[in-house]
């Protein structure tokens, strides 16, 4: 089944029952009725998508979507290192949330643990390069 629109052909995906749940629910929605038909569908269809990614997230074992989020949190710490200043106070507190859902969840992690513990070594230390490079500058 596939369902037109002004940007073009899309396939409508296959619902599964919690994928019927979440239509549902976009069909209760405030202001649902208003919509046109064609928005009306747009909506259901991304109730569905909605739907098979909350499934595929369910299906993903938790610590390699937390290695995902940890990792996310390694990028923010180094966003704050790199910028000009350095942002310190906005690093460490990244690297120290990095630092303690790492050494909190030691052994749970799976094959992402050494990943994440070379991680967190790797951000302190440019943290510390980068906070005693200052620190010499202003001396």
């Amino acid at each position: 089944m596939s369902l037109w629109t002004p940007d073009g052909e899309h396939d409508v995906p296959k619902q599964d029952e919690n994928q019927d749940e979440y239509v549902n629910e976009a069909n209760e929605l405030p202001g649902f009725d208003e919509l046109s038909p064609e928005e009306q569908e747009q909506a259901r269809i991304m109730a569905a998508e909605l739907a098979e990614a909350r499934k595929r997230v369910s299906e993903t074992p938790a610590g390699d979507v937390i290695a995902n989020h940890v990792m996310g949190i390694y990028e923010l710490a180094a966003i704050h290192l790199s910028n000009q200043p350095p942002a310190l106070e906005e690093a460490e507190v990244a690297i120290d949330a990095m630092t303690a859902i790492v050494s909190t969840l030691e052994n749970r992690l799976g094959q992402n643990e050494a990943v994440l513990k070379d991680a967190v070594q790797q951000i302190q230390m440019a943290y510390v390069q980068i906070r005693d490079s200052l620190n010499t500058e202003e001396n």
